[in-house]
């Protein structure tokens, strides 16, 4: 069974830095796609990067182009999402998702057919 579980959010304050952890467990990260989308409060989920092992990376969200990177540990089996210089329009809850065994990286949230759960992410001051 696939399961995706995200961790790192928190309370942060503008400016501040955060890294998000997705972990894969029954499924090998190495080898495939793994996007990240969030979802504000009455906003529709939206995404924000998608790391593919053969396309590089995808920026979906011009909103934090030079402020978000996206990483790997394959000894971890995890995919991070490294951002920086947050903004309270960053406030959100940020989830990681896949396309089982594929190295896609779909625009549509509902393309993806494998979700973690989410973390908070909050930006206050």
């Amino acid at each position: 069974q696939v399961q995706l579980v995200e961790s790192g959010g928190g309370l942060v304050q503008p400016g501040g830095s955060l890294r998000l952890s997705c972990v894969a467990s029954g499924y090998i990260l190495e080898y495939y796609a793994i996007g990240w989308f969030r979802q504000a409060p009455g906003k529709e989920r939206e995404g924000v990067l998608c790391s593919s092992v053969s396309d590089g990376i995808t920026n979906y969200a011009d909103s934090v182009k030079g402020r978000v990177t996206i990483s790997r540990d394959n000894a971890k089996n995890t995919v991070y999402l490294q951002m920086s210089n947050l903004k309270p329009e960053d406030t959100a809850v940020y989830y990681c998702a896949t396309v089982l065994f594929s190295n896609d990286c779909p625009e549509r949230p509902s393309d993806y057919d494998h979700w973690g759960q989410g973390t908070q992410v909050t930006v206050s001051s």
